[in-house]
């Protein structure tokens, strides 16, 4: 097995980097890891980290082309992308694992034609993000119990429960984020996370969810929402004083390693929801 690169943009269209006769090839990738800078203070003979911050990382590596037309693809795919991310194949020991990191391309040369035909150029990413996992799982769970668990990432859909139980536990190096989708009919829906089975967020919602509508929340790092969408796909923003307590802690994160349940309901039958969590690792 070998490790396989690839970018993704935001309506989920591709451009491998592994490919040379159709795309491009990935070589010679660098900055993968990650770093800290970190100040200290003096006390005598004794250091003491007073500041430590993970850096922003920086990816850099040789894309190679057989033809010119490939390069401008490349050009044409990132600059009709509003945003892009690029997936990370690593082969672990019990197979290839798939992990994602949110980018920006700062640059990428253009030179001549190298000596053996293959236009050999410098692309550099700038990280907007950790390392994490986007493992989706579906399910149809028919109505036997209320209670799913799980060890991994998932996206499931249930159906006929008046509420949704996922336990998890996030072994990530951050808390875990998450993105929720439930679909109508609901009213006042509402998500609760326990921890270490005790009670340590509420979200509720004061509002209506129809028939072909859903409710959409994200917690990633600057990308907050609580979202209403409409039957025709367009989306109508939820957070507002008529729908929540803007005062409530709003924001479900999943602290690490400690043992989660995420319970959705609503007054009404929850027939239909997913659930993804998003594991972030400073390194891979």
């Amino acid at each position: 097995m070998v490790r396989e690169f690839k970018l993704i943009n935001d309506k989920g269209q591709e451009y491998s980097l592994m490919d040379i006769k159709k795309y491009c090839l990935l070589t010679s990738p660098s900055g993968l890891g990650y770093s800290y800078s970190t100040e200290y203070e003096q006390l005598g003979n004794t250091f003491i980290s007073n500041l430590r911050r993970i850096e922003q990382g920086q990816v850099e590596g040789q894309v190679n082309f057989l033809n010119y037309d490939n390069y401008k693809a490349l050009i044409d795919f990132i600059e009709k992308s509003e945003s892009l991310k690029v997936s990370y194949k690593v082969p672990l020991a019990d197979g290839l694992k798939e992990y994602f990191k949110d980018i920006q391309i700062q640059s990428i040369s253009k030179t001549e034609i190298q000596p053996n035909s293959v236009i050999s150029e410098t692309i550099i990413f700038d990280c907007l993000s950790l390392w994490y996992e986007e493992n989706t799982i579906n399910y149809d769970i028919q109505p036997l119990e209320n209670e799913i668990r799980w060890d991994f990432e998932w996206d499931s859909r249930f159906s006929d429960y008046n509420t949704r139980t996922l336990s998890y536990i996030n072994q990530g190096h951050v808390e875990a984020p998450v993105l929720i989708e439930m679909n109508g009919p609901l009213v006042n829906p509402k998500i609760d996370l326990y921890v270490e089975g005790q009670l340590y967020q509420t979200v509720t919602m004061t509002t209506q969810i129809t028939q072909y509508e859903k409710l959409l929340y994200g917690t990633k790092e600057n990308d907050f929402y609580i979202n209403k969408q409409e039957a025709d796909g367009s989306l109508t923003s939820l957070f507002n004083l008529d729908v929540i307590d803007i005062d409530n802690d709003n924001v479900i994160r999943l602290p690490k390693n400690k043992s989660c349940e995420i319970v959705l309901s609503s007054e009404t039958t929850v027939e239909n929801a997913q659930i993804t969590i998003l594991v972030y690792y400073k390194a891979i």
